[in-house]
């Protein structure tokens, strides 16, 4: 048994099962993997896929056995490097940050500005993506950092640490009608169609539980998943916009009027994602706090212990 044919059996489980996709994404050759994994079944004396004819279509019980035990030991093998290279190499390598459009477009850049001004031989990547898509990057390494909105604390495989509350605001064309509210209510917002995130982004659960709640069904004319997007179709009058607060710029959002929200809608907290028994490098734990000044290096670290 080697680590190699765990990282086969991991890949093809990430690649739904496909040994070409797997071996192209590892750069060898089907066969090559095939055989590995008859090896690593012939060593186990068991089966740990369920074939049909040469082709693989499922995992074994004790297939799933193996396969969380060889992600945990790839895993703390990822872990061993990290420690060499944060002791050899203390202020470079590389880091990966998941996100969704509304972090990267809006609270992110100054982050990133001091974090690279900070560190500048480490190589820093932002992956975009949905919630989901998010978590599942964090668990299967492809990210370190997941930071977002939604969904993120119904993995208990990852830790999830608050960074900050923020509120939706409605944002509109100049002279529209709800501007001349003394104060907005969701009676008159839902007699406009509405232009908002897609359900499962930046607080989109928060909108809908509000209507609902109110028993008033809104007229969702137009969903996206970027504020860019939104504010876009809001210009050019299709409907009035549910956006985050932060994705509201005076001074390049002129042409748009906003409309405090945060009486109608519950606020949304930003959360930082890491996998459990994740090892952070030095500069890993400083874009954190960078990102969120209260979860210093200590509190991460603690909470990452309490997970071991």
């Amino acid at each position: 048994m080697n680590l190699q044919q765990l990282r086969y059996l991991n890949e093809i489980v990430r690649c739904e099962l496909n040994i070409s996709d797997a071996a192209g994404a590892l750069y060898t050759s089907q066969p090559g993997i095939s055989k590995q994994i008859k090896l690593l079944e012939e060593e186990l004396a068991i089966d740990i896929f369920v074939r049909n004819g040469k082709r693989i279509v499922a995992l074994t019980e004790p297939g799933k056995a193996v396969l969380e035990i060889a992600r945990r030991m790839l895993h703390e093998t990822d872990n061993l490097k990290q420690v060499g290279q944060e002791f050899s190499r203390q202020d470079s390598g590389s880091l990966t940050i998941a996100t969704t459009h509304t972090q990267a477009r809006y609270a992110l850049p100054p982050v990133v500005k001091a974090f690279t001004q900070t560190y500048p031989e480490v190589k820093l990547s932002l992956h975009q993506g949905s919630p989901t898509q998010i978590a599942e990057q964090v668990l299967s390494g492809e990210a370190d950092i997941g930071i977002a909105t939604e969904s993120l604390a119904l993995y208990d495989e990852l830790v999830t640490l608050p960074c900050y509350e923020w509120h939706h605001c409605v944002v509109v064309v100049p002279k529209h009608p709800l501007l001349l509210e003394k104060r907005l209510t969701l009676k008159k917002l839902a007699q406009f169609p509405l232009i908002t995130y897609d359900f499962a982004f930046t607080g989109r659960n928060k909108i809908n539980q509000a209507f609902s709640e109110a028993g008033i069904e809104p007229n969702i004319a137009l969903t996206a998943i970027d504020a860019d997007v939104i504010k876009t179709y809001v210009e050019l009058g299709l409907g009035v916009g549910i956006v985050a607060q932060m994705a509201f710029i005076p001074d390049r959002d002129h042409h748009l009027r906003m409309l405090d929200a945060g009486h109608l809608f519950q606020p949304s907290t930003t959360r930082v994602a890491i996998r459990q028994n994740q090892y952070l490098r030095g500069f890993a734990y400083h874009f954190i706090e960078l990102f969120a000044p209260r979860l210093k290096h200590d509190v991460v670290a603690q909470a990452l212990h309490l997970t071991r």
